[in-house]
């Protein structure tokens, strides 16, 4: 098969109800290889809902590809240079998409599918990027030789500068009210920091230790505040400007994304797999969504602590892959692989939710039906 940019491929789109809730599931994918949605902490829909992104290694490294129209039509190859898997993020007008190329953070278009570089930190390794919530800033992660932190500029690559910060960093993302704060996570513990983009105001926003699980936190969308895990206890949140820590449900939410209202959190759940689940941020209340049956890959997961050096022998060779950190590697079986869990996200108009899933025998891209309220 021809894989090139540009190349148009039958679509691949099946339907089914989840057994258990009995809500319509859109299966996305087929192509026995890796395929998987962009991150949790991204949307994989563009603004209007007409077409939706995926990343599929298909081609034999991993390629952005779009289906348009959604959920049926035609999959359309975007990349055919070597991509970060899981650095797609969408400009919120819907003409572009941002990714990463090993030290750059680049755009393409999807009416003429031209890229375009934005900045390029030579000798680094940039992570997933983030967006401001108006599309005027970027930020990713980086590691460049022995040291790390995080990069931030503007999308018209003016004003980049690289923050430094003395342990792994990932998961940057900009506050989305204050968009001149970005909360970062530190690997390992502590794990919530924050700084502002022009590198001053550094600090550790909750000082806690290895053995609290401190995972996959994000912002509660409007509200402004934080909303983390502590693995595999609770969902909690955090006030953005006091600090002050409160509990919203005793679950086992895993990878965790909130609507742009605050007011609810789409999760997964792992240890054991009950499945996708909204959680109501006021009341701890939770609606499953559908089954993942995913598998869920990485025995850190069955702990309730981060994984030190000792926990695997990964680590020993990280240096050479230029990995960001421990959960990055394509071969950890500590923390992943990554294509093995559901990272569950809603469409633009809260509508529906993707996730990925193995079930099939290799990872494929599900879409499902939120029930009416």
């Amino acid at each position: 098969m021809d894989f090139r940019k540009g190349a148009l491929l039958a679509s691949e789109h099946s339907q089914s109800l989840d057994p258990s809730t009995g809500v319509r599931v859109h299966r996305m994918t087929n192509a026995s290889c890796i395929n998987h949605a962009t991150y949790f902490l991204q949307t994989s829909f563009t603004p209007g809902g007409e077409s939706m992104i995926f990343v599929s290694y298909r081609s034999g490294s991993a390629q952005l590809f779009e289906i348009r129209p959604f959920p049926g039509g035609e999959i359309r190859q975007l990349t055919e240079g070597a991509i970060h898997p899981f650095s797609a993020a969408i400009h919120p007008g819907g003409e572009r998409v941002f990714f990463v190329r090993q030290g750059g953070v680049w755009f393409l278009r999807f009416d003429t599918l031209e890229e375009t570089s934005v900045f390029e930190f030579e000798g680094a390794q940039l992570g997933e990027c983030s967006l401001a919530r108006d599309g005027e800033w970027i930020t990713a992660a980086a590691k460049r030789g022995s040291e790390s932190g995080i990069v931030t500029g503007k999308a018209d690559g003016s004003g980049w500068r690289f923050i430094p910060f003395p342990r792994t960093v990932i998961h940057p993302q900009f506050h989305p009210l204050e968009p001149e704060w970005i909360e970062f996570s530190g690997d390992p513990a502590p794990r919530m920091h924050r700084v502002r983009r022009d590198g001053t105001g550094m600090e550790c926003l909750y000082s806690h230790g290895n053995d609290e699980f401190v995972v996959h936190e994000t912002f509660l969308g409007a509200t402004g505040d934080l909303v983390y895990t502590v693995w595999p206890r609770a969902l909690c949140r955090m006030n953005w400007s006091t600090g002050e820590r409160s509990v919203i449900a005793e679950f086992n939410a895993w990878h965790i994304t909130p609507n742009r209202a605050g007011t609810k959190v789409l999760c997964d759940t792992n240890h054991p797999d009950l499945g996708l689940f909204l959680i109501d941020a006021a009341t701890g209340g939770r609606t499953p969504v559908c089954l993942s049956q995913a598998s869920n890959g990485g025995s850190q997961w069955k702990t309730s602590r981060y994984a030190l050096a000792e926990d695997f022998a990964a680590a020993r060779s990280l240096a050479k892959t230029g990995a960001l950190s421990w959960m990055e590697v394509a071969t950890d079986t500590v923390y992943g692989p990554q294509w093995t869990h559901p990272h569950p996200s809603f469409s633009h108009d809260e509508r529906m939710v993707v996730f990925a899933s193995d079930r099939s025998g290799h990872p494929q891209v599900y879409v499902a039906e939120l029930a009416a309220e």
